[in-house]
Order: structure tokens, then sequence, then C-alpha cells
């Protein structure tokens, strides 16, 4: 309950009902004519644009979310102290390399997790705790994809227990999420499902990304607890080179 933690809390609203509208729109857009009218009550909010233009928006809001996480990371990785401020430097520093390391990583992160998953579901789990520290090895020490992925996996060594709970605590909030939609659903339009779940899952999931923030500082500064967090995106920044 910070102004960053608002401002994050609204950048986030703000992407997932861009990314939720140009899926819809880029769906609506592949149908006959004579097939829209219909849809359109059972595919929620959308644009009034054509289905490329939608495709389009998807491609962007993609990209902006990159540099959005990138944002993200470094602003919950500083002491309780600075949470009231959002200086220039965390969407400044290197954002354009750091947006593009994040897409590229987070691909690789997110297909290894996927099929660990479909694979009696503990190897997911397993390498979801692997890669949990890998948006803050780009975004706090300006590392490019595949050291970030290096980086995290050495981080969470020893540790993958207790952040393997992390990444059980998403998968929660995901089923929660859904459950609240299916019940909006049912009860009112996709549209207003949409809104419920967007705006729940985007402050459940800020409060997750400072519990994980908190978490990568520990891990990072020897297990200094929540009271002494001394971890800083620039002592981040300059101790690179050091592992």
């Amino acid at each position: 309950m910070s102004r960053t933690g608002l401002l994050l809390f609204a950048g986030l609203l703000a992407i997932q009902f861009l990314t939720q509208v140009s899926i819809n729109t880029a769906l609506l857009g592949f149908f006959p004519p004579e097939a829209t009218s219909q849809l359109e009550g059972m595919i929620g909010l959308t644009l009034p644009i054509p289905g490329t233009a939608g495709a389009l928006l998807f491609v962007l809001t993609t990209l902006l979310s990159s540099a959005f996480f990138v944002v993200v990371s470094r602003a919950l990785a500083r002491p309780t102290t600075e949470l009231a401020t959002l200086p220039r430097e965390l969407y400044t520093r290197r954002v354009g390399r750091a947006s593009v390391s994040m897409i590229g990583g987070g691909f690789v992160v997110g297909l290894a997790v996927s099929v660990g998953l479909v694979f009696f579901v503990l190897p997911g789990l397993f390498l979801g705790a692997c890669f949990l520290f890998f948006i803050f090895a780009v975004g706090v020490e300006d590392r490019r994809a595949i050291p970030a992925l290096k980086r995290s996996w050495s981080l969470s060594r020893g540790h993958r227990i207790k952040l393997g709970v992390i990444v059980l605590l998403s998968g929660v909030i995901g089923g929660v999420v859904g459950a609240v939609g299916a019940v909006f659903e049912l009860a009112a339009s996709p549209a207003v499902s949409e809104i419920a779940t967007n705006t729940i899952s985007s402050a459940l999931f800020v409060v997750l990304y400072g519990i994980m923030a908190e978490a990568y500082l520990q891990v990072r500064d020897g297990g200094v607890g929540p009271s002494g967090r001394s971890g800083t995106a620039t002592e981040g920044h300059h101790t690179t080179d050091q592992y």
C-alpha cells in the first residue's frame, strides 16, 4: 500500500485490459461478418477496429508488458523506505535492452515451465522455482537473457522448496481468479467477468511480485530479513560482475 504499489497496480491493470481487448478483437476479426453479432456477446470486451489491428495491438502490448516488468522488478527490489518514490532511472536505464532480454528469456521460462507442468506437475514447479528470479536478474542486475537464466538458477540453489511455495501461490491466485471469472460470467456477462478478473488478478499479482522481490533480496544479500531490506537496484547493478 504505497505510491509505487498503486502505480504498479494501475499499470498492470491497463496492460491486462489491453491484452484482453486486443486478443478478443483479433479473434472476432477472423470470423465472417454474419457470425460477428452472435460472438460479440460471448467474447467480451472488444474495440471497433479490424482484427489485424487487434493483432498488431497485441504485439505492441506484449512489448509494453516486457518493459513494464523491467520497471516492476526495479521498483520493488528497493528498501521499503524508497517505495514512495518512482525515480526516472527505473524506466529509463537500459530499458530497451532489458525489455528484449525479458521477452527472449520469458519465452524460454514460459515454455520450460509449461512443458514441466505437463509432465507430472513437479518438474514445472521445480523449473518455476529455479527461474523465479529471472526478471530481477534482467531488470535489477542488467543481465541479458541467458546470463539472467543462469543467475536465477544459481540464486535459487538451496532455496527451491521455499521458492516452490511462491510458485504454488501464483497457481492458487490463478485458480481463485478463474473461479471468480466463471461466477461472474454465469451471473452477468463475459465483459463483466473480464473486468472483475483483471482487477482482482492485478491487485493480487502486485502483492505476489512484492513477495518475489523480498525473496530475491534475502537470497541475494545472504538472508537479510524483511525488516532489514538492504538490497537496492543500484547495489544489484554494481555487483553484477562479482557473480
